[in-house]
C-alpha cells in the first residue's frame, strides 16, 4: 500500500532568483534595482535573515534611514548578536537625528565586533553631532587604528580638528584621506574649510571647487547650459552667475559683480527673488529672479567660484564696504518710522532650517536684556518665528526684500547679529555690526581675530568654548552702554584691486582692502 506524502514535504524550495539579482545589483551600485529586488526576496523568504541583512545593507547605501530603522529592527529579531545590524542601525539614527541612540547603537556593535572601523567612525559622528569633540577625536583615532587606510575617518578627523581649530593637524588629516582616495570630493571641502578659516584662500577656494561633486551640494550644479567663464577678460561679454548657498553667501560674494562691470563685462546675477532689488540697484549689475527667463550670455559661472576666478588672497579681498547701497527713498519712509535718537538693530536666531542653526543663534533668554540698554532705541531685524519672541515691535510685514532691509539698516547707528545674512548685509553697506560667532565659525570670519578682512564695519565677537554666549554677551553689553560701539570697529587699509586673470589691470579701478 503506497503511503501518502507529508504535504510540507514536498513544498517546493523558496524561490531565491530575486535575492541573487538583488545581490548584483547591489555589486553594481544600483541601489534602486537592488532595494526593490531583496524587498521582493524577503516577501518570500521572511525568516532569511541573511536576505534581511542584504536589505539593510542596499537601503543603508543609499541614505534611506527611515527605512534602515525598520529593517534593522526586524532582522535584529532573527540575528540579535549581529554587529553589522547595530552598526547600520546606529548610522541610521545618527542621520535622523537621534545621536544619543546611536551611540547606544555602536557601543552594541563594538561589544560584538571590536575590529569594525566603520563603527568606530560612525560613532565619532554622532559624538560630533552631539559636541561631545573629545570624545570624537578618541573615536575617529581608535578607527584609524583599526585601519589607517579608511578616508572616512582621516576626513572626518580633520573636519573635528577644524571645529577645534587645530587647523595644521586638519589639513594634514584632510590630506591624507586625499591621498588614499584623491576623487574623494568630502576630503577635499573640508580641507576647503581648513585653508579657508586660516587665511590661505588661494589654496582654499581652489579645493572649494570640489563643492560640486560633494553629493550634499551637487544637485545645486546642473550640467552648465554654455560656456563656463574662466575669468579671462569680461570685456565685452555677458557673463550670467549664479547664486548657490544661503543668502549671506550671495551678499558676500556680489562684490565681485563689480570688478566684471569694472573689467568692462556685463555681470547677470540669477538669485533668490528676495535679492533681486537690492542686486540691481548696483549700476551696470542685472540681476533675474531664479526661474524667470534668462537673457542671452556669452559664459557663465556660479557665484561662489568668483573669488577663484579672481586669485583673490588674504592681500587682495575686494571692496571691504559699501559695495551696496540702499534706496534714499526707502531709507526715508524708514526713518519716518524708527524712534528717534541711537538705534541699534538686533537679530539673535537664524534660519532654523540651516544645519548649524543650533550653534549659531542665542538663546532668546540672553537677547532679551539687550533691549534694556540705556541710550539705545532697539530695533527687530529678526524674521520668521523668532521675530515675535523679543519685546520690540515685529518689522516683518516691511522688511518685504532685502532692498527694504538695507534701507532699514542704513538708518541705524550699530546691527547687533549673530551669524546671518544681516551680518553680510550691514558689511556691504558700510554699516558698524557687532557680530557674536560660535566657537567653530563658519570659514568667512576665520580664528583669533577680532575684524574681516571681507567687512570694514564688523566687529567680530566669539566665544571662547562651545556653547559659552554668556560672555560673548557680557562684552557686547558693555560695548553698548558705553557708546564706544562705533570707534571699536577695526578698519584696514585701502589698496588697488585685483582684475580677473588675463585682464589688463587698468580696466579695473575698485577698492580694495589689505587686512
Amino acid at each position: 500500500m503506497q503511503s501518502i506524502a507529508d504535504p510540507l514535504a514536498v513544498q517546493p524550495a523558496p524561490d531565491r532568483s530575486a535575492y541573487r539579482l538583488g545581490l548584483l545589483a547591489l555589486r553594481d551600485g544600483d541601489l534602486f534595482t537592488a532595494v526593490a529586488l531583496l524587498r521582493r526576496a524577503v516577501g518570500a523568504n521572511p525568516h532569511d535573515a541573511g536576505i534581511r541583512r542584504n536589505l539593510v545593507r542596499a537601503l543603508l547605501a543609499g541614505g534611506q534611514f527611515v527605512e534602515v530603522l525598520a529593517e534593522a529592527s526586524r532582522a535584529l529579531v532573527l540575528a540579535p548578536d549581529n554587529g553589522e545590524l547595530y552598526y547600520a542601525l546606529g548610522t541610521a539614527l545618527n542621520g535622523v537625528g537621534r545621536p544619543a541612540r546611536a551611540c547606544a547603537a555602536f557601543n552594541r556593535a563594538i561589544a560584538i565586533n571590536p575590529d569594525h572601523a566603520p563603527t568606530w567612525l560612525n560613532f565619532g559622528n554622532a559624538a560630533t553631532d552631539m559636541d561631545d569633540l573629545e570624545s570624537a577625536e578618541a573615536l575617529y583615532r581608535t578607527a584609524l587604528r583599526v585601519d589607517p587606510e579608511l578616508p572616512e575617518a582621516h576626513a572626518s578627523l580633520g573636519y573635528l580638528l577644524t571645529r577645534l581649530g587645530r587647523l595644521e593637524e586638519a589639513t594634514r588629516s584632510c590630506e591624507t584621506a586625499i591621498r588614499l582616495r584623491p576623487e574623494f570630493a568630502r576630503a577635499h571641502m573640508n580641507l576647503a574649510t581648513a585653508l579657508l578659516l586660516g587665511g590661505d584662500l588661494n589654496r582654499g577656494f581652489a579645493e572649494y571647487e570640489w563643492r560640486k561633486r560633494d553629493e550634499r551640494y551637487r544637485r545645486d550644479f546642473p550640467p552648465p547650459d554654455g560656456p563656463v567663464w574662466d575669468g579671462s577678460d569680461p570685456h565685452g561679454r555677458t557673463i550670467l552667475i549664479r547664486a548657490e548657498q544661503g543668502l549671506g553667501d550671495a551678499i558676500q560674494c556680489a562684490r565681485y559683480l563689480r570688478l566684471i562691470r569694472d573689467a568692462g563685462g556685463t555681470p547677470v546675477l540669477v538669485c533668490a527673488a528676495a535679492l533681486v532689488p537690492l542686486i540691481a540697484s548696483m549700476d551696470g549689475v542685472l540681476a533675474v529672479a531664479a526661474g524667470d527667463p534668462l537673457p542671452p550670455y556669452d559664459a557663465r559661472a556660479d557665484l561662489m567660484s568668483l573669488p577663484a576666478a579672481f586669485g583673490t588672497t588674504m592681500d587682495s579681498i575686494p571692496l571691504a564696504e559699501g559695495y551696496l547701497s540702499a534706496d534714499p527713498a526707502r531709507i526715508g519712509a524708514w526713518n519716518a518710522r524708527l524712534p528717534p535718537g541711537r538705534k541699534a538693530g538686533l537679530i539673535f536666531a537664524g534660519n532654523p532650517a540651516h544645519p548649524d542653526d543650533r550653534r549659531r543663534s542665542i538663546p532668546p533668554e540672553l537677547a532679551d536684556a539687550l533691549p534694556a540698554i540705556p541710550g539705545l532705541n532697539f530695533v527687530n531685524l529678526q524674521h520668521g518665528q523668532a521675530a515675535g519672541t523679543l519685546a520690540l515691535p515685529d518689522l516683518t510685514a516691511w522688511m518685504t526684500d532685502y532692498a527694504e532691509t538695507a534701507a532699514l539698516v542704513a538708518n541705524l547707528d550699530v546691527v547687533v547679529t549673530v551669524d546671518t545674512s544681516i551680518a553680510h548685509l550691514a558689511g556691504a553697506l558700510g554699516t558698524p555690526a557687532l557680530v557674536l560667532l560660535p566657537f567653530a565659525p563658519d570659514w568667512r570670519w576665520m580664528l583669533g581675530r577680532n575684524d574681516s578682512p571681507w567687512y570694514r564695519s564688523l566687529r567680530l565677537f566669539r566665544q571662547s568654548r562651545a556653547g559659552d554666549w554668556s560672555s560673548v554677551m557680557a562684552e557686547v553689553m558693555g560695548l553698548l552702554a558705553s557708546g564706544g560701539y562705533a570707534a571699536s570697529i577695526s578698519a584696514t587699509r585701502p589698496s588697488a584691486a585685483i582684475p580677473p586673470k588675463n585682464v589688463p589691470s587698468a580696466r579695473s579701478s575698485c577698492r580694495q582692502t589689505i587686512p
